[in-house]
């Protein structure tokens, strides 16, 4: 596992730091009037990718002779399969599941559950063992059914039985294989705009504070395991009305030290950082700004999705006014939140998938926006495409930086070596 406690710094050609660790101070290297180049700690970036980072900050950094104080220049980061491997607000899903980390009675489960999900099957993909598409009243027949029993027995709940022993019962079983597959496909059949918002209702009745020592234990253990597609299939034994049911969770969090000291750099020379996500911004922002972890960003720079609170206590209702922070909504997000304060746009952007493509593209003053190649097709693909065409061109609009699923690392090409597979590729 990547260190999470020594974050990996971004170093000014002429002034590294010593062997003790010595940090250099943003004053200290603008004092410095010989400083001329940007060198960024190589590690596993893509030659070029790092030589058009450079030159980026080289041109808009404190080192610049048009720099100004009064008008920073800002980056802005996605999250997940950006910054980090993999998606901690799903690997949070996982981890409330496998914990029973729920603060809703039987009734506010049973509502949440359908709670803007239009009835009727799902789509074609999701089918129980029978060949049967399942609907939204089976699942959540069985989901009502299989919570009931939780509540009623799990001694963090209303029963008495530990969580060893209530994770042995048929209903946990159930519980945990039906409640991921509905997550998948509420997503794929209706979409983010309703799955995204649907998966942080679970959320509600805790509080702030019990939500981000959640995500915390999430990340921690998360990051602890090993990088594993787990299959989940319901017990033959507890059919119910949606059948027996097989879903897939991809285990496992990696640190991104490239990206985290790609951050460091940014500030060192003068830079804000931001990072935009999909997922609940509570979530990200332990992750984002927990120095244990290394990315040093404030708090106040993480933008992601919000729900309405009643003092600390968060509620199943997503906040009024507020965009739904992916694709479209991340554009209007930092032109609210950042364009309208500042004036201006990011000079780069980060992401890896359509939520992203909005954001990598929509800002006149973006002049390198990086792809995480996940070999994605889709509107993110045709960025990859335009990455890929452009790859000999001294100043492309987009580059793709490639990685090793397997391992969660980046790799020194813009080429991508999928989970399970044994060969690289370009584009998907």
């Amino acid at each position: 596992m990547q260190q999470a406690n020594t974050p990996r710094r971004g170093f000014i050609q002429g002034m590294i730091a010593t062997a003790a660790g010595v940090t250099l101070t943003t004053s200290a290297i603008a004092k410095n009037t010989d400083v001329k180049t940007v060198v960024l700690d190589n590690a596993k970036w893509s030659p070029r990718n790092h030589d058009l980072v450079a030159a980026l900050i080289a041109k808009h950094g404190i080192t610049s002779k048009t720099y100004s104080a009064k008008r920073k220049p800002y980056a802005v980061f996605d999250w997940d399969n950006t910054s980090i491997m993999n998606d901690c607000e799903e690997a949070l899903l996982m981890y409330q599941i496998n914990n029973l980390a729920f603060k809703l009675t039987p009734a506010e489960f049973s509502a949440i559950i359908r709670q803007n999900v239009p009835a009727g099957n799902f789509a074609p993909d999701y089918k129980n063992a029978a060949g049967t598409i399942v609907d939204l009243d089976s699942l959540c027949a069985d989901l009502d059914s299989d919570y009931a029993y939780l509540h009623a027995n799990y001694k963090g709940m209303a029963g008495s039985m530990n969580l060893a022993q209530i994770t042995e019962t048929p209903q946990f079983q159930d519980f945990r294989s039906k409640l991921y597959f509905m997550y998948e496909a509420v997503n794929d059949t209706h979409g983010v705009n309703v799955g995204y918002p649907w998966v942080i209702y679970f959320f509600a009745n805790m509080t702030v504070s019990e939500v981000t020592q959640l995500a915390e234990a999430s990340n921690d253990a998360n990051l602890g395991m090993g990088l594993s597609k787990v299959k989940y299939t319901s017990p033959a034994s507890l059919p119910g009305k949606a059948g027996v049911v097989t879903t897939a969770h991809f285990h496992g969090i990696r640190l991104c030290t490239e990206v985290a000291t790609l951050m460091d750099t940014f500030r060192q020379n003068g830079f804000d950082v931001y990072v935009s996500t999909a997922s609940l911004e509570h979530v990200v922002g332990v992750f984002a700004s927990n120095p244990k972890y290394g990315y040093h960003v404030p708090r106040e720079n993480v933008l992601g999705l919000r729900l309405e609170q009643d003092g600390e206590v968060l509620k199943n209702a997503y906040r009024k006014d507020w965009p739904l922070n992916w694709g479209p909504g991340k554009t209007v997000v930092i032109k609210r939140e950042l364009v309208t304060s500042k004036g201006y746009g990011p000079v780069f952007v980060a992401g890896d998938s359509d939520g992203d493509y909005d954001m990598l593209r929509d800002f006149q003053d973006t002049e390198l926006g990086l792809i995480v190649n996940r070999l994605k097709k889709g509107k993110i693909g045709e960025l990859s495409k335009l990455a890929a065409d452009s790859i000999k061109e001294a100043h492309p609009r987009f580059a793709l930086q490639g990685r090793q699923e397997s391992t969660g690392n980046w790799l020194p090409v813009e080429t991508t070596l999928k989970y399970g597979k044994t060969s690289a590729a370009l584009v998907g």
